[in-house]
């Protein structure tokens, strides 16, 4: 149950309504997929931008739908093309679901984005933001979306002061957004209040003095939009030490496809790599059925994901016989130096590629 102070009267969200479609109208940035109603494009950019800038996102965006111009020539291309293109942006589950989707699209909804929430709602990796945000934006349904810019918004508007990660204030957050919407202009609407949260209302030091809708927002008449939303205790990342081996076969290296039901970077390219103990020899060989010799360091790289910070180190050695096993892989491949461009790698082996093979490989025997 709302309470009186929790919520906006009819008159004040009418105004907020007003003031922010105006603003956006008169301020919106010229971002690619804003160039039409196309749902396709609108879904493909909003898969994109979960969890990943928008300035990283462009490039990529206008580079895929270049290459996919429709769903039925994404349905039709191999998983590892989309990976490779995807290849950058991180979060590859995003690609997958992507690709698995425009192909259930195509033999259930004929090659045509569904344009109702339900049908979309059983799309691979569309849950109800994305349904929300390609809704409202394609079709203009009245559908709210809440993601984290929308919800520092929301809170700052309406001095809501609990944390932000529990249930109570992830249902409040939904049901706010849903009824401030208005009647039309609704995907107008639900970019204004991303785009308020991504150029104005900001983490940190919001430019309230800039903001539309600064004499209605609670939070900063009371002093608190900066300290907004409250956060719980954040989890501090777990020290992790992973090795990758540079196994060398003539002006070869051992490249490895990791398993498809992988945690992560599933079907993805990398050089044999473990957090295993064991002796750089015996690694080689549980993980490849390889025998190695002449193993060195290289070097190392740090790199996050998730709750973890991870410290890579990078071996050096070269093949000395075996027999191929990959039963912690699904293939392995031996390829030039020049070929690993035409794989793709999840950012931190392509880090490991470039520095430690790439660059280094006229140098080496």
């Amino acid at each position: 149950m709302k309470s009186h102070d929790d919520t906006f009267s009819a008159a004040e969200k009418a105004t907020l309504r007003r003031r922010l479609l105006a603003w956006f109208h008169a301020n919106q940035r010229d971002l690619p997929w804003r160039a039409s109603r196309d749902p396709y494009a609108i879904w493909v950019s909003e898969v994109m931008l979960q969890q990943t800038q928008v300035t990283a996102v462009i490039p990529f965006f206008i580079k895929f739908l270049l290459r996919f111009p429709s769903i039925a020539e994404l349905a039709q291309a191999h998983e590892q093309e989309v990976l490779k293109l995807w290849e950058g942006l991180g979060y590859y589950r995003r690609a997958r679901h992507l690709h698995q989707a425009a192909q259930l699209i195509v033999r259930e909804h004929a090659g045509i984005f569904p344009d109702k929430a339900a049908d979309a709602s059983e799309l691979p990796g569309l849950g109800r933001y994305t349904v929300g945000a390609v809704l409202s934006q394609a079709f203009d349904q009245r559908l709210p979306i809440v993601e984290a810019n929308v919800a520092r918004v929301v809170c700052r508007l309406l001095a809501w002061t609990k944390e932000l990660e529990t249930k109570e204030t992830q249902d409040w957050l939904w049901s706010t957004a849903e009824s401030l919407l208005p009647m039309k202009q609704v995907g107008d609407f639900n970019q204004a209040l991303m785009e308020l949260g991504q150029t104005l209302c900001t983490t940190g030091q919001p430019s309230c003095l800039l903001c539309p809708l600064r004499d209605l927002c609670r939070g900063h008449a009371r002093g608190l939009a900066e300290s907004l939303p409250k956060r719980g205790v954040k989890i501090r990342q777990t020290q992790v030490t992973e090795r990758a081996i540079i196994l060398r076969k003539g002006g070869q290296v051992l490249l490895c496809q990791r398993p498809t039901h992988a945690a992560r970077w599933a079907n993805m390219w990398e050089l044999p790599t473990s957090n295993s103990s064991l002796d750089v020899k015996t690694q080689c060989q549980e993980l490849t059925g390889y025998r190695c010799t002449d193993a060195r360091p290289v070097g190392s790289l740090e790199y996050g994901i998730t709750r973890f910070k991870v410290t890579l180190e990078v071996i050096e050695a070269k093949y000395q016989g075996g027999r191929r096993q990959h039963h912690a892989y699904q293939k392995l491949v031996w390829v030039k130096p020049d070929q690993l461009a035409d794989y793709p790698l999840s950012v931190p082996h392509r880090r490991l590629a470039q520095r430690y093979v790439v660059d280094e490989s006229p140098s080496r025997p």
